[in-house]
Order: structure tokens, then C-alpha cells, then sequence
């Protein structure tokens, strides 16, 4: 039996996310055809030449501003592209989105990090990719590195470093972003133990600052800790939708 919460029509701008039928439709080449007899062929035969795999089909729900919300499901369920797409880094097939407020997408930590710069030149051109100015960076360059805890080597090059050290500097720049909402995949699984800790805490304090988060995670006991609600999504489609507890029970039942 599908476990559904139906929510009573609100207007879109009581929610932070709107998201209205939406579905992605990636195209799977079958074989690589290498002259131009054989695209005329393969043409003419009715073979596309590719297989279509959706990674959504037809998704609906909607998250309350200052909600967390967890989404939760089997690898190759859509969570991954649902969250994309939710940043703008994706765009459906069909279906609409709606994003009301200013985004923080943690889906690819330290993407537009360079190597060869130090980790002070790292922070200023990270944050800018984040949307941050200098002068902004500036002001929280600090806090960026004692969170990091890594003011030591602030002057290594990023080469150097480990990939927790990598993780933990992108990170901490990340949540200086001060957005209305964050897209969270997996980040609270990076890292050692002692920083995990430090993420799940500094996520308890965004939380209840009132921003809304909606976080993408294998890792169950950390979606039932920190959301309210969730979506379980297999195959695409979406399975069931409510309290966490419950959704994470039907995790388990189609999990085996």
C-alpha cells in the first residue's frame, strides 16, 4: 500500500519548494555508431540508437519554509538529479519547479577548489563561486578557518592536502553562504568522526535558525534525527511521503 499525505492547496509562496509533476529523461547511447552510413540506417530503421532511463517520473511534493525535509531511497532512485534540479543545475523534462529564496547547494563540495593555490586563495575564490563578495569573505574569513580547524596551513597549497582536510575547508566555507535554503547530499557522511559531529551540530543550529533544509542521505539515523518529514523514492516515482519514521519503516519493507 503507497503511504501518501495529501496537504490541503496553498499558494506557492507559503512553501520554500514546489515541485508539480516533474520528470527526467536521460537518453543511454546503445552503441557508438561511427560513420555516416550508419546513422542514416539507424535512421531509417526506427533504431534511435539509445535507451531512455527516467530518473524521475511525474514527482510531486511540495516543503514548508523553515522545513527539514529528507529524501530517502535505493541508489538509482532520482535523488541525486532531484536535487540538481532543485538547484538549477538541471532542468526537467516536464513538470514544474518552484525555489523560493536563496540556494546553498552542497551537492559537489570544493567544485571550482584549484590545486595550486593555497587554502587562503582557495576561501576567496570558493566563496565567490558560493556567491559570496571579498569583502564578505573577508568578514567571515575566520570563522571559515576555525571551523576548518586548519589556520595552520592556511598558506599549503591544496594539492597537499588530504581529502578530509579538502572536504572540511569546502565545507566551512560553504556554510557561511547564509542561505534561505540548503540542498544537502550526503555531506554529513565526509569526513572523520569528530567533524561529522561538528556538521550534524552546525546543521541542528541552521535548523533552528529556521532556514529550510532538504537533505539527500543513505545514512537513515541522521535523516530520522534531522528531519521532520520526508519522500521515498524508488525507481523514479515517489513510493510514500510523511512523517520520517514512517517513510523510514517503508524504506525498510521495499529494501527487504
Amino acid at each position: 500500500m503507497t503511504l501518501l499525505v495529501k496537504e490541503k492547496p496553498r499558494l506557492d509562496e507559503d512553501y520554500a519548494i514546489v515541485v508539480e509533476n516533474v520528470s527526467k529523461c536521460y537518453r543511454i547511447p546503445l552503441e557508438k555508431k561511427r560513420t555516416v552510413y550508419e546513422n542514416i540506417v539507424g535512421l531509417f530503421s526506427g533504431n534511435k540508437g539509445y535507451e531512455e532511463f527516467w530518473a524521475l517520473k511525474d514527482v510531486s511534493f511540495t516543503v514548508k519554509r523553515g522545513e527539514t525535509f529528507g529524501v530517502i531511497g535505493p541508489n538509482g532512485s532520482g535523488k541525486s538529479t532531484l536535487l540538481k534540479m532543485l538547484a538549477g543545475v538541471l532542468y526537467p523534462d516536464s513538470g514544474r519547479i518552484k525555489v523560493n529564496g536563496k540556494v546553498a547547494p552542497f551537492l559537489e563540495l570544493g567544485v571550482g577548489f584549484q590545486p595550486e593555490l593555497t587554502a587562503k586563495e582557495n576561501i576567496y575564490l570558493y566563496g565567490s563561486v558560493m556567491g559570496l563578495t571579498k569583502k564578505e569573505v573577508d568578514r567571515k574569513y575566520e570563522d571559515i578557518m576555525e571551523f576548518a580547524e586548519l589556520k595552520r596551513f592556511e598558506n599549503m597549497k591544496l594539492r597537499n592536502f588530504s581529502s578530509g582536510m579538502y572536504v572540511r575547508l569546502a565545507f566551512s566555507v560553504a556554510i557561511q553562504t547564509d542561505p534561505d535554503i540548503l540542498l544537502l547530499d550526503e555531506v554529513l557522511a565526509v569526513g572523520d568522526e569528530h567533524f561529522q559531529k561538528k556538521c550534524i551540530e552546525k546543521m541542528e543550529e541552521i535548523r533552528k535558525s529556521g532556514k529550510t533544509i532538504v537533505f539527500v542521505s543513505h545514512a537513515l539515523h541522521f535523516v530520522q534525527n534531522l528531519c521532520q518529514k520526508s519522500v521515498l523514492l524508488n525507481s523514479g516515482k515517489v513510493v510514500a511521503m510523511g512523517n520520517t519514521f514512517n517513510i523510514i519503516e517503508k524504506y525498510h519493507d521495499i529494501s527487504g
